[in-house]
């Protein structure tokens, strides 16, 4: 991965973070195993399953590719 491409990441899960946080109750987040306990829940909820369908749409898409070659 190119410095870059950090970059990009980098800047996107500031962004994702900052959104995530708005959704949260803040007056919950009194420990380090609360903020970890929310971060589980907001990632599984709201990130993992955008992930899991980028994965599968470009898998689709390279067999699609390989059966026309």
């Amino acid at each position: 991965m190119t410095a870059e491409q950090k970059q990009e990441i980098q800047t996107h899960v500031d962004a994702i973070a900052a959104l995530l946080y708005a959704d949260c109750d803040p007056e919950s987040l009194k420990t380090l195993e609360d903020i970890e306990i929310a971060v589980k829940d907001q990632v599984l909820t709201h990130v993992t399953p955008k992930i899991g369908i980028f994965l599968s749409t470009q898998l689709v898409a390279r067999k699609q590719e390989e059966k026309k070659h």
